[in-house]
């Protein structure tokens, strides 16, 4: 029987990416995000082009008895869930003195919270089976801090505190624990930033695009999320049997300096 996955906030960007490879990679995987009916069904259909079985789960991250439930909806649909990728996650920026207090719950409620609870509802169907494989998406911001981003920057660390404890509490159990910390990731969302800047600079979206990752990568150029892709199927394989409690940094040299 295929191992199994389950890929949170997966139905774009760096989640997707990693659904894809893994897919590739011959997992059955669970889909989780947002999208259309219509949507979402043509990435169940693109998935299930490598010959594995793919489904959908609409569960509300903010919600733990949802996150609960999107685990138990894996082990139902696939009968096991092997590979745990908590990518979920939002975004608010504003000075610290500014931050509203409610985009700070939400914040570390999907990009922290959940990802404890999904673990925790995970764990006891991997260590059954004395295999898994959890990898926790953090980011740069898990390392080193940016001004307006209190919330984030704090989820992130967190995410990787995480990280480590559980790869600790799993060592002897055929479990590893690690985080992956990218840099820019060419997403939608990156890209529109791109476009904006380059409206307002009269300038090439290539040269705003240049600018942008510039300004904290010495490499000037986006990761692609199908590369952060290829290091979770990376972790998820033998040959990374002893790599747990990890950083696994993909950020163009931006934590190098």
């Amino acid at each position: 029987m295929p191992r199994a996955a389950l890929v949170t906030g997966s139905t774009s960007g760096i989640g997707l990416g990693i659904a894809t490879a893994l897919a590739g990679a011959g997992y059955d995987v669970m889909l989780n995000g947002f999208g259309t009916e219509a949507e979402i069904a043509a990435l169940v259909s693109s998935l299930s082009s490598h010959g594995v079985r793919v489904s959908h789960h609409p569960a509300d991250m903010s919600d733990p008895a949802q996150v609960a439930a999107l685990v138990e909806a894996t082990v139902s649909a696939f009968g096991r869930l092997d590979v745990l990728v908590n990518n979920a996650g939002i975004q608010h920026v504003a000075r610290t003195e500014d931050f509203p207090a409610e985009r700070w719950d939400a914040v570390i409620s999907i990009n922290l919270s959940a990802a404890f609870h999904a673990t925790k509802a995970a764990l006891p169907h991997m260590q059954r089976r004395g295999w898994g494989r959890i990898i926790n998406i953090a980011s740069t911001h898990g390392r080193v801090g940016s001004e307006g981003k209190c919330a984030y920057v704090a989820a992130k660390h967190g995410l990787i505190g995480l990280t480590k404890v559980v790869a600790l509490e799993n060592a002897n159990a055929g479990i590893t624990a690690n985080a992956i910390c990218p840099g820019w990731v060419e997403t939608a969302l990156v890209q529109r930033q791109v476009a904006a800047r380059a409206l307002e600079g009269g300038i090439s979206e290539a040269e705003a695009a240049e600018r942008l990752v510039g300004e904290k990568q010495p490499m000037k150029r986006f990761t692609r999320p199908s590369s952060v892709g290829a290091l979770a199927v990376f972790l998820c394989s033998d040959a990374a049997e002893t790599i747990t409690g990890s950083e696994q940094v993909i950020d163009g040299g931006w934590t190098a300096q």
